[in-house]
């Protein structure tokens, strides 16, 4: 993937107001706790992440993502008219049918002459949606794509705790649920345009690598449980092992292709899963941890919101500055991993 022509225009969260602590979250735990003689603290202590933020009940997928849409475009300096392309890139969907894109197209206000459709690929989604739109805008075939993703964690966190309350769990059983409670909400939109539409100071989108490792596809399960929550189960330790092994391979093409030292990159945001994967993902990869910006600490693991928000978040605390060559290093269950190039 190389691009001559694209920009990421604009770029925008909007995140929920209610807060959930880990050590709300282990109170809400106490009887589990308590029973397997667990250490209070441990959420915490084990994944660096202090709270994350939850939607309100009742919140839809296309909610979250129109809210974003909209903040993205009051940034923007085009027009609702000019969007060609739209995606919804999310893990969470209203439905199976329409797609979510369907309801967040109408609630943002976008005209009838956009195109629409969903991508789903685990936490990688809304990167795979900058690189179809990228290449729709590099072609010539469009001009500018909005693209946005809504993630509602809570009925999963909900389910998950009803699930370690009721069931008679040992030690070794709960450990497959753990990477549930550290799911987080939140939405993120981004305007990608040609860069004759960009303006002075346009954000270039350079180019990336991907790398797929499917033969892990089982490590991480998520589905619906009953007509109301949702059930995950993740084997934690070998996702880590898989995931960096499949971060290594990807980082060692993306930088041979791009021709891209480490030292070419004033920053980079990975996936926000916490601070042991953070650890382990920049020691294997040789890079320099002072160079990281991170929001799992108080956001959690937003799943496809997770990198591009905190990108945004990066931007906004002035942690990105014009001229900076940023990496972005995604990766999804699946496995899936997705780097791509910036240059701000």
């Amino acid at each position: 993937m190389r691009y001559e022509n694209v920009c990421l225009e604009s770029i925008a969260t909007a995140l929920p107001g209610e807060v959930w602590t880990s050590a709300g979250i282990e109170e809400r735990l106490r009887p589990l706790y308590e029973r397997l003689k667990l250490p209070a603290g441990r959420l915490e202590l084990m994944s660096g992440i202090r709270e994350r933020r939850v939607w309100p009940v009742g919140t839809r997928p296309s909610d979250a993502s129109a809210e974003a849409g909209r903040a993205v475009l009051a940034k923007s300096r085009l027009r609702p008219e000019q969007v060609e392309l739209f995606i919804h890139a999310a893990v969470s969907r209203d439905m199976l049918e329409p797609a979510t894109a369907s309801f967040a197209h109408r609630k943002i206000g976008l005209p009838a002459t956009t195109q629409i459709f969903d991508v789903s690929n685990a936490c990688l989604g809304f990167l795979n949606a900058m690189t179809l739109a990228a290449g729709l805008i590099e072609s010539g075939q469009i001009r500018c794509a909005l693209i946005a993703s809504g993630e509602n964690g809570r009925p999963l966190v909900e389910q998950t705790i009803r699930t370690l309350l009721e069931r008679p769990l040992t030690r070794n059983e709960i450990k497959p649920y753990f990477a549930n409670l550290t799911i987080g909400s939140g939405a993120v939109a981004a305007v990608l345009c040609h860069r004759s539409l960009a303006g002075p100071g346009a954000h270039r989108l350079l180019g990336g690598e991907a790398r797929a490792a499917t033969q892990h596809s089982e490590l991480c399960q998520g589905d619906t449980h009953g007509t109301e929550g949702l059930a995950m189960q993740t084997d934690s330790e070998q996702l880590l092992e898989a995931g960096v092994a499949l971060a290594r391979d990807t980082w060692s093409a993306f930088t041979i292709a791009g021709g891209y030292a480490p030292g070419s990159f004033q920053r980079f945001i990975c996936h926000q899963v916490g601070s042991t994967h953070r650890r382990r993902l920049y020691e294997t990869l040789g890079l320099d941890l002072a160079r990281d910006f991170s929001t799992f600490e108080t956001l959690g693991n937003t799943g496809s919101v997770a990198l591009p928000a905190t990108l945004a978040a990066a931007v906004d605390a002035g942690a990105v500055k014009p001229g900076d060559r940023v990496g972005l290093l995604g990766i999804g269950s699946g496995l899936n991993c997705l780097m791509l190039a910036l240059e701000w």
